[in-house]
């Protein structure tokens, strides 16, 4: 770790010493996609491939420029091939064909003979030879119309970074090479990237870019890594080699930390591996109340591995499935075969317990917007989520017959997202009926009663509940859309992100109409946004009569044991209250009374 007292330091750049003055400390604000505190020294990854320089070489060097290109190549899909085998391994068999994918692209021998021609024919380096070829491919995919082709862009792109990356002696090997703990710092991780973040070496990471749904923070939550993305500027004020520290519940970075800092956080470490420790001892206990309330916690994932760590965690089963996963992870349209796979991997991981799969929340993504002729000025208010699927329902089908096909083997729930409409739920499940008679006829067997639901995402879907109550099976509320449409705020936005508050009075009342509209026609409904885990507003939703809490795994302990001291008669004098006042500060202050007196330690971490 680097001293405090040193006054200077020596660091060797493009093979010469000079002398760099040490830099103060810095904190980088982000958004806390993956919880826990990590330190360890900056390791900065590139992202993509800057534009390989033309150069030439003399006629007898073109045979070296053809062994180096051969040798690059089989290094490279060697490997791939352990790549394969380790991404299936941690993560299972859908990640891993996302590089089984790379691999068949560097042994495509067109491909091989384009690159060797241009050797041959103009003396290019092979660096530049490799980049021409595979961006060529790349541009070809992206001008077929079949968006299936358009979308293997992306693995293209992903092929070109490690194979030029090996021939100029700046790929991803550093990784592998490692020594202590390391910091990944880039713009953004590609998926290739992403997987290779061995949990012994790469202790956290933080990007320029991202979300909470970006396929970083799905593999970082999968791999247990803290992260942070969304840093804006992390790339530019962190430097090779810098101290690090990466607090992945506030969403902070600090960089090149003072003694007071790493002492700070090293007492904060050791308190939440001790708060850990003793939530886990709850973790077994029944979720229910002082006065015998029960309380369904269930988890939110993204792959179907995680499912062992909701019921690890104390929770009851899986209350969101975000199955954008197979889409942002390969950057191209998954098969029916491997959407069945992977939901099949669910039901069996879920063992008979509750499992509610959401169709495509695609649209608002970077993904959906690259492969649109014309990217959407404001996808957040464009063809996303449902609109997405019923615009394409191509796309849409085949991702219903792999869950129809999938219930044949255990228990599941289908849920359509950002429902605004009446007519939007009822073409939705047109298209539901008409896969199910589909595999009636083709003798394929599935669950006839999979019960239908839909998110609660926008206020109109919140207004007019008792009209979808009539339609759906159950409702699920999501409260991050929700929030922002309710409020008008970007939530990825920082020059309003105080704006975005789920304590907003409005917000309230809308989450209250949903669960009064859902009570009043017999059918279930939970919240599965962050709110549901923020224990903030643990009391509060209870007393407005929610029963069914859907969270990140990492959230179901904190949330069980606050439940286990509340009293549901409180709780709902508490929700009367709130509904009396005008201000979301004066909601957070009095909910953050009231829920440390039932639980002292319930807010440690949190943001409010």
């Amino acid at each position: 770790m680097i001293d405090a007292q040193t006054v200077a330091l020596t660091r060797f750049v493009a093979g010469s010493q000079r002398l760099i003055l040490p830099r103060p400390m810095h904190a980088i604000r982000g958004i806390a996609v993956s919880p826990g505190i990590a330190f360890g020294r900056a390791l900065t990854l590139s992202s993509t491939v800057d534009n390989v320089e033309f150069r030439t070489v003399a006629p007898d060097l073109v045979a070296a420029e053809l062994v180096r290109l051969q040798h690059a190549l089989e290094s490279t899909c060697q490997d791939l091939d352990q790549l394969v085998e380790s991404t299936r391994a941690r993560l299972g068999d859908e990640p891993a064909k996302i590089f089984e994918f790379h691999r068949s692209i560097l042994r495509d021998e067109s491909l091989i003979r384009m690159m060797r021609g241009d050797i041959q024919r103009e003396h290019v380096v092979a660096e530049y030879a490799a980049s021409e070829a595979l961006q060529k491919f790349a541009a070809t995919l992206r001008a077929v119309e079949d968006e299936a082709f358009q979308s293997k862009a992306a693995d293209v792109v992903d092929v070109e970074r490690r194979l030029v990356g090996a021939l100029m002696g700046a790929s991803d090997e550093r990784l592998k090479r490692l020594e202590g703990p390391v910091v990944v710092v880039a713009h953004e991780l590609t998926p290739t990237q992403a997987a290779e973040l061995h949990r012994l070496r790469v202790v956290a990471f933080a990007t320029d870019g991202g979300g909470l749904t970006s396929h970083t923070s799905i593999f970082a939550r999968a791999l247990g890594i803290p992260a942070v993305t969304g840093c804006t500027n992390a790339t530019e004020l962190v430097e090779e080699g810098d101290e690090l520290i990466v607090d992945g519940d506030t969403g902070t970075v600090i960089v090149r930390p003072n003694d007071e800092a790493r002492a700070h956080y090293a007492v904060e470490s050791g308190r939440i591996a001790e708060r850990r420790k003793a939530l886990l001892a709850v973790a077994g206990e029944e979720s229910i109340t002082r006065d015998g309330v029960r309380i369904e916690l269930l988890g939110n994932i993204e792959l179907p591995e995680e499912i062992p760590f909701i019921f690890e965690n104390g929770g009851e089963g899986v209350g969101l499935y975000r199955t954008e996963y197979l889409y942002l992870t390969t950057g191209r349209t998954p098969t029916e075969q491997e959407h069945y796979e992977a939901y099949v991997e669910a039901v069996r991981q879920s063992a008979g317990r509750p499992l509610t799969m959401r169709t495509l929340d695609l649209g608002a993504d970077k993904y959906t917007q690259e492969h649109l002729e014309e990217p959407e000025r404001n996808p957040f208010l464009g063809l996303r989520s449902i609109r997405f699927c019923l615009d394409r329902p191509a796309i849409f089908k085949t991702q219903l017959r792999a869950m129809l096909r999938a219930s044949a083997h255990g228990p599941l729930k289908i849920m359509f997202p950002l429902v605004s409409t009446v007519m939007e739920l009822r073409q939705a499940k047109m298209h539901l009926r008409d896969v199910a008679e589909e595999l009636e006829e083709e003798g394929i067997p599935f669950q006839r009663d999979v019960a239908v639901g839909i998110m609660i995402e926008v206020p109109s879907a919140a207004i007019m509940a008792r009209s979808f109550a009539g339609e759906a099976d159950f409702f699920s509320i999501g409260t991050n859309d929700l929030i922002q449409y309710t409020v008008a705020v970007d939530r990825g936005n920082e020059k309003v992100a105080s704006l975005y508050s789920p304590a907003h009075p409005a917000v309230l009342q809308l989450i209250k109409s949903v669960i009064k509209a859902a009570k009043h026609s017999s059918i279930d409904v939970s919240l599965c946004g962050e709110m549901a885990g923020d224990p903030l507003f643990t009391i509060l939703l209870a007393g407005l009569g929610l029963r069914t809490f859907s969270m990140s795994p990492s959230q179901l302990p904190s949330i069980k044991r606050l439940v286990r001291g509340m009293d549901i008669g409180h709780c709902e004098w508490v929700a009367r209250r709130v509904g009396s006042f005008e201000a979301d500060r004066q909601v957070i202050n009095y909910l953050r009374d009231e829920t440390r007196r039932i639980d002292p330690e319930a807010l440690v971490g949190q943001l409010h």
